[in-house]
């Protein structure tokens, strides 16, 4: 007995400190911890001690009053206290509390107050996807001690845990063990996981297909999103199974039904998707983070009333992203100053919060109709949606009038507002309130999905798999139910695989991203490609000696890297097809072949137009690689290069330098082979074509011959010369060119300098 008392207070008591730690105010905080401790104990009925240990329950006699009344004695003061001195003092509390309890457990056993383990694994689960947080370890060892009595849920969290390394240590072979034991027992998250790791062969398993299908099926017929979307996106490419449109709509179906019924009113916390190529090349551009001076600055300025930068912070924090946390009570806060200036958006946005709730802003919809119907009679469009929504779901106090919520929409939908239009679209797909009309559906579906709006692509999608007002299109239907999965709440490990990344943790970095790929993400895929990509270039950042993180074969990096850069590619990633070109003409990963190069950059140039791809389609016309050495179709590609991106100018002009010498050389080259026939006649031999020798073959080579029976005049020994030396001197010719261009503009300002000078002196 005492035992369970010892684990239950080290994890209770632990998450009290970190929940007390992680809420503004530590007054507020022990208020909430009160209210929700309240909701969670109830009194036993009957039952021995031991008969509740077995069931994987904790008993409790004392009250929370005074396990709280300790923890803010040692927790006080400003500064956090870290996880280790908050457990030791955890124990503390424990030793006291268990004390008092063996006194009085075996006399009042009908007074003993449970608490469920389910209850703290919820606890800890909120506490690792909050953004507040900042005791990661505490929890994990709330989640260890959690696990060493047998509780799935807190089993399959830690072993996610020690697969991602996002709070803790990478260990994989910890992680392997774990999901081994859950897949006995038929957890289907854990028969997910070991599937993935199959597919990939991660982990120390073997890279078994079948082993990988027979996990993922087991998991789908569990109900889990993420096997159903991983067998989705398998059935639509045929990756291990039989291709299949109608096998890929049934669990796209499946997965994104779960997202639509859980979308959130307010849309939800903000996922932004990058691409570490992309960032890598411009990072200024494609950074997901804002610079944390700027809020600071809008800080300042809605602190003197500015409503734009309240209308801003307010938005911020009620989706959160960009490096904001998501916190509905600040963005009360900023909405409601905004809201006393008359700012009709603002009343709108309060109108959204309210009618959704949260733990920290509770449920209202009184309140919520009072600000949707202020901004409403203002004309806002936000405003109008939301109080047709109210009427719609009967939240009002007048109840359902589909009339009113029609016209509401009606006037939202025609300011372009994306929820009117869905809602619109609704109602005439569902036929409440009007004559059910599925085209007319379709219209305001489409005009809402033009705004992202995720439930309109769900409709959109549900039109399309069942041929309502349309033909019935599977492979469309399939495309719009993939879009809805991949904005469920997994989607949140692209944020946190790209935080591991510039932490500078790549393999934890790699396991998220290596498990969005097999989800058919295709950021997912391109990342990984970059990560492995990244490790082959420099293995310094690689930990193959650390037998619990997350390992592949040095010469598999290039070829892993290549499988994902063309999976990526198929999903019209043009960044991939350019990797996939350079792969090939530089032989990573796969033979080097400079016909399958050409191709990929030709593919990229015509499927979105980038300038490099151009720029190496030139190049490979210039030197005959792969294409038709053709220099008038090389200038072209790069004259399409310039017009493509201005960024393309100078290497493009280095590169037109180059051309116009060889192609100057080439003409003199011919003008001296005729005047040398004129003089000594024609020969009386055939003469040798330039195909007939190779590229790496010398010059002395070319012109001695064995049997002296070749001829060879001035223009074959020429071409011969720019064939054999095609890889250095146009190396040579850009050295030349660029310290020519370089002098020339260090002339240039020594002129304007100079006068400069004279202007001041006279």
């Amino acid at each position: 007995m005492k035992s369970d008392f010892k684990l239950f207070f080290i994890c209770f008591s632990t998450i009290c400190a970190i929940t007390a730690e992680t809420i503004d105010g530590d007054a507020d905080g022990a208020e909430r911890i009160q209210s929700d401790d309240d909701n969670t104990i109830s009194n036993s009925a009957d039952g021995s001690s031991a008969n509740k240990q077995s069931d994987g329950v904790f008993s409790l006699e004392d009250s929370y009053e005074e396990t709280e009344k300790h923890l803010s004695q040692s927790n006080t003061g400003n500064n956090p206290v870290d996880s280790e001195e908050q457990t030791s003092k955890a124990k503390e509390v424990l030793e006291f509390e268990s004390e008092q309890n063996s006194e009085s457990s075996d006399t009042e056993d009908d007074d003993d107050v449970y608490i469920d383990n389910d209850i703290i694994h919820g606890r800890v689960l909120k506490l690792l996807n909050s953004d507040k947080t900042s005791n990661e370890m505490a929890s994990i060892e709330i989640l260890e001690k959690l696990s060493a009595v047998n509780h799935t849920p807190s089993m399959e969290t830690l072993s996610l845990e020690y697969l991602y390394g996002r709070f803790t240590t990478q260990n994989v072979k910890r992680s392997v063990e774990l999901l081994k034991i859950l897949s006995d027992r038929g957890s289907p998250q854990s028969q997910f996981v070991l599937g993935f790791l199959h597919t990939v062969g991660l982990g120390g398993l073997e890279f078994d297909q079948s082993k990988a299908v027979l996990y993922l099926t087991f998991a789908s017929l569990g109900n889990s999103q993420l096997a159903q979307m991983a067998l989705g996106y398998r059935s639509l490419n045929g990756f291990g199974v039989p291709q299949s449109c109608e096998t890929a709509l049934t669990h796209y179906r499946n997965a994104a039904t779960y997202v639509a019924e859980n979308t959130e009113l307010t849309g939800g916390s903000a996922v932004s998707r990058i691409y570490l190529a992309d960032e890598h090349d411009a990072p200024q551009e494609h950074t997901p983070l804002l610079d944390q001076d700027l809020v600071e600055y809008y800080r300042f300025l809605a602190d003197k009333g500015d409503v734009q930068a309240q209308i801003g912070l307010g938005q911020l924090h009620m989706q959160g992203g960009r490096g904001v946390v998501r916190d509905h009570v600040q963005a009360v806060d900023y909405l409601q100053r905004a809201a006393q200036q008359g700012n009709t958006n603002a009343l709108a946005y309060l109108g959204k919060i309210y009618a959704e709730g949260s733990e920290d802003v509770p449920q209202n919809n009184q309140t919520a109709f009072s600000f949707f119907e202020q901004a409403a009679r203002k004309g806002n469009p936000i405003g109008q949606s939301g109080l047709g929504m109210m009427y719609f779901y009967g939240r009002s106090t007048a109840g359902i009038d589909f009339t009113k919520s029609f016209n509401y929409f009606a006037e939202s939908a025609e300011q372009g507002n994306p929820d009117g239009q869905y809602y619109l679209g609704l109602m005439y797909f569902s036929g409440v309130g009007v004559p059910r009309d599925y085209k007319k559906a379709m219209r305001y579906f489409n005009l809402a999905s033009q705004s992202g709006h995720v439930l309109a692509f769900y409709y959109i999608a549900q039109l399309q798999a069942n041929g309502l007002g349309m033909l019935r299109s599977c492979h469309t239907a399939v495309e719009f139910f993939k879009n809805v999965a991949e904005r469920g709440q997994w989607s949140r490990l692209l944020m946190d695989a790209h935080e591991m990344y510039h932490k500078g943790d790549k393999l934890s970095a790699l396991a998220m991203y290596t498990l969005l790929a097999e989800l058919g993400y295709v950021v997912g895929q391109a990342n990984t490609a970059f990560i492995f990509d990244s490790l082959a270039v420099s293995m310094t950042d690689y930990g193959a000696d650390n037998e619990e993180a997350l390992t592949v074969p040095v010469d598999e990096l290039y070829t892993r890297a290549l499988h994902y850069w063309g999976r990526a590619a198929s999903q019209g990633y043009g960044r991939a097809r350019i990797k996939l070109g350079d792969y090939h003409y530089y032989g990573k990963g796969t033979a080097i072949d400079y016909t399958a190069a050409a191709l990929q950059y030709q593919l990229a140039s015509e499927q979105s137009h980038d300038a490099q791809a151009m720029f190496n389609l030139g190049y490979m016309h210039e030197v005959g690689r792969g294409m038709q050495r053709d220099p008038h179709l090389a200038k072209r590609f790069y004259d399409m290069a310039i017009e493509a991106s201005v960024d393309a100018y100078l290497p493009v002009t280095l590169a037109m330098y180059r051309l116009n010498l060889a192609y100057g050389l080439s003409l003199i080259g011919e003008y001296l082979s005729n005047t040398w026939s004129n003089l000594i006649g024609p020969s009386t031999e055939d003469e040798p074509q330039l195909d007939d020798y190779h590229t790496d073959s010398s010059l002395d080579d070319m012109v001695e011959d064995d049997d002296n029976t070749h001829k060879y005049d001035v223009k074959d020994i020429i071409d011969v010369f720019f064939a054999a030396s095609e890889g250095q001197w146009d190396v040579y010719a850009i050295i030349v060119l660029a310290l020519t261009f370089a002098g020339l503009i260090l002339i240039r300002r020594q002129r304007v300098m100079l006068a400069a000078r004279l202007n001041a002196q006279n």
